[in-house]
């Protein structure tokens, strides 16, 4: 990541905090193509509506987004109406994951929630008409990590207020170059669209993002209407709405209740009223309806009606944005198939672990916290802590001669709670100098990142990298294969603020295998689990 002057902070204008891995597909008998590419062949009508029906029960077993993306099979017509966009338009080349001995990789997949008032009934269900015009932001942003053998999944949300760094962005469409900003995160999708919030979560996290698929408020309402509504729980009464106007309108008493429709929105955008009125508690209440949705869905309720299964796949079709490589019938259908293997029970709900900035209005990773969610989806760790410990890899030899090493050391601590760190990057580079990497410089900008990690952008370094880590403290889970540059990079983030050594209670929280407490976890199969409601919205 070349930079071109000392530690500089990224342009600051406009960053106000406003409110496949898939699995190989072996073909069978129904996976031969058809004469349109829907996977139907030339099967009966009889039989095929019924593979159809089959399918699309397979598929609306997990995830909304992933089983609106099986309903194409069913309307194969609307293939084409399905909204396409570049997957990462960052300059973050942070290397796939290698599969494991049974040739099966990660899949992860960035879910996004955007508030676009674009259409008439985005507008009536948002609200706002004055933001008719606006591009979107992402109100809603869940990173899904499906364990490369399938039997588990974590979800990690990040509030819609985390300053960040948004890296520079080209929209595809217009051409319109957006520089690199601090900024918080649901700002990235209005520099160039889904891709740059991509672009942002790796930039953030490090981890590989396989595929992303975005909906807005029609396609919510709509989903949550073709599925006959999802159970959620709160322990009062609740009207979300002030004397300023302030809440989404949902108003339910207490108990479980069934919404759907607009009630459905309601409940997904409710921030006045839940817990203490954060973003965090409104992340909360999403992955209770996300649970419990998964789990209305797996009980088969929902999947015996041919209409709402039609409905389902309609509203899919309309409100859903995807990646180019997974835009085809085909390829939703494996990526469904591959999200239905996971267990309910194996289904972790999070939020990354944060703090509250210096000044009012947004929020930062917390350090050493966030890194251990950040560097157990890296290493394919389940966030419950239920996966056996993986045994370290061995420790390879380094190749080269320290002296002949060129490693660059940048400074990502522009997040970090107490502030910018300006000089890590001098700091470090001349640590390792007095190590005897003479080559060691020190990179130009000042940057976010959440956690400190060392890349490299080829396999045959990798002995090298692991050597550069441990001479610095950094654990072996932190160095990862990146093809950004031809070189050892040496990330410096806000979880190492001070110092040449990298801190031992950071060290201690990555070689922990589960989410830590502030992760506020939720497990899929938990049907007790109740909203909160603050007094002050009691009626």
């Amino acid at each position: 990541m070349p930079r071109s002057s000392v530690d500089r902070l990224p342009d600051q204008r406009g960053s106000q905090s406003p409110e496949s891995g898939p699995t190989e597909n072996r073909p069978t008998d129904g996976d031969r193509p058809g004469p349109e590419g829907d996977g139907t062949g030339d099967r009966p009508p009889g039989r095929r509506r019924r593979r159809i029906l089959r399918v699309l029960a397979a598929v609306v077993a997990l995830l909304v987004l992933a089983a609106a993306g099986a309903g194409y099979l069913y309307l194969r017509h609307l293939n084409n109406t399905l909204r396409k966009s570049r997957l990462d338009l960052g300059d973050n080349k942070i290397g796939k994951p290698a599969p494991n001995a049974a040739g099966q990789s990660p899949l992860n997949l960035l879910l996004l929630g955007s508030d676009s008032r674009k259409g008439e009934e985005n507008v009536r269900l948002g609200g706002a008409r004055e933001d008719a015009g606006r591009k979107p932001l992402a109100d809603v942003q869940m990173l899904v990590h499906v364990a490369a053998d399938r039997r588990s999944m974590s979800v990690v949300s990040i509030p819609r207020d985390t300053r960040v760094t948004i890296p520079e962005c080209t929209d595809p469409e217009d051409g319109t170059v957006y520089p690199e900003q601090t900024a918080p995160i649901n700002q990235a999708l209005q520099h160039g669209g889904p891709g740059c919030a991509v672009a942002t979560w790796k930039e953030l996290t490090g981890v590989y993002i396989d595929h992303f698929m975005m909906v807005d408020f029609a396609g919510v309402v709509k989903m949550a209407d073709a599925i006959g509504g999802v159970p959620v729980c709160v322990d009062k009464n609740i009207h979300s709405h002030d004397s300023q106007g302030h809440g989404s309108g949902l108003k339910l008493k207490a108990g479980t209740t069934r919404v759907q429709g607009e009630q459905a929105l309601q409940w997904l955008r409710t921030r006045y009223g839940f817990e203490d009125g954060s973003d965090i508690g409104r992340a909360r209440a999403q992955h209770m309806y996300m649970n419990s949705m998964v789990r209305e869905l797996k009980a088969g309720t929902k999947l015996t009606d041919p209409d709402k299964l039609r409905k389902l796949a309609e509203a899919a079709v309309a409100t859903l944005t995807v990646d180019e490589s997974i835009g085809t019938v085909g390829k939703l259908y494996d990526l469904a198939k591959d999200l239905k293997r996971v267990p309910t029970e194996r289904i972790t709900m999070t939020t990354m672990p944060f703090v509250y900035g210096p000044q009012a209005g947004y929020v930062l990773p917390k350090p050493g916290d966030a890194e251990q969610v950040f560097s157990l989806l890296r290493n394919d760790i389940a966030l419950d802590g239920k996966d056996r410990k993986k045994k370290p890899e061995p420790e390879l030899s380094p190749d080269a001669p320290k002296d002949a090493l060129e490693i660059t050391v940048e400074n990502g601590t522009a997040s970090a709670s107490g502030g910018a760190a300006p000089g890590r990057a001098g700091t470090v580079s001349a640590a390792l100098v007095g190590h005897g990497y003479t080559k060691a410089t020190a990179g130009t900008d000042l940057t976010s990142r959440a956690s400190t990690g060392v890349t490299y952008p080829e396999t045959a370094l990798r002995g090298d990298a692991l050597a550069v880590a441990k001479e610095l403290g950094i654990p072996a889970r932190a160095v990862t294969l990146s093809h950004e540059s031809e070189r050892i990079q040496v990330l410096i983030g806000a979880d190492w603020p001070t110092g040449d050594s990298y801190p031992e209670d950071a060290a201690k929280a990555r070689d922990e295998n589960k989410a830590p407490k502030s992760a506020d976890a939720i497990n899929g199969d938990d049907r007790k689990a109740c909203m909160k409601v603050n007094d002050a919205y009691v009626w």
